[in-house]
């Protein structure tokens, strides 16, 4: 079994006026060459362990303890969850989280601490590499905008005490 301390958000990368489907996401990795050990139906090809829909329903894809195809380097210790969305109508990454992913996001986090040592919750774009050494990945690092906002602050009770001395 594979140790798993980090949960990973990713985002569809679809437009907020466009339906994609879990059935879209299945395909759209396939079409990629994303592969599974076991093709289990009937998603065969889905990278992500979890996917959510803009009304909050939850798809299970790779099962908790299958090695993801989300997050290169990453896939080996975490679970990566992507919610429906991630660009506005015009195209450009944002933040388009409906309520009910919003909830379903947090519940699942909470479901999957209960279940694994999570030890950080990042969004995808937190793992670009920190060119200037601040010890933050700024705008100007990141590789990519998934998950299109801003996903460490929301879960304060991962982030590391800092001491500030004198």
């Amino acid at each position: 079994m594979k140790k798993i301390d980090t949960i990973i958000i990713h985002c569809s990368a679809t437009r907020i006026t466009s339906d994609y489907t879990v059935e879209q996401l299945d395909a759209g990795h396939k079409a990629r060459g994303f592969k599974r050990p076991v093709q289990t139906e009937p998603l065969k090809y889905i990278g992500y362990q979890y996917y959510i829909r803009k009304d909050g329903t939850v798809y299970p894809g790779r099962h908790e303890d299958e090695v993801g195809a989300h997050c290169k380097g990453w896939n080996n210790r975490s679970i990566g969850i992507c919610y429906e969305g991630g660009l506005d109508a015009s195209g450009k990454a944002a933040d388009t989280r409906t309520p009910e992913q919003k909830d379903a996001i947090n519940s699942l986090v909470n479901e999957i601490c209960r279940r694994w040592k999570i030890v950080q919750v990042i969004g995808h774009r937190d793992i670009s590499p920190d060119t200037n050494n601040n010890g933050v990945i700024d705008h100007f690092e990141r590789i990519k905008e998934c998950p299109c906002y801003d996903v460490i602050p929301e879960y304060p009770s991962f982030i590391p005490n800092i001491v500030v001395q004198p």
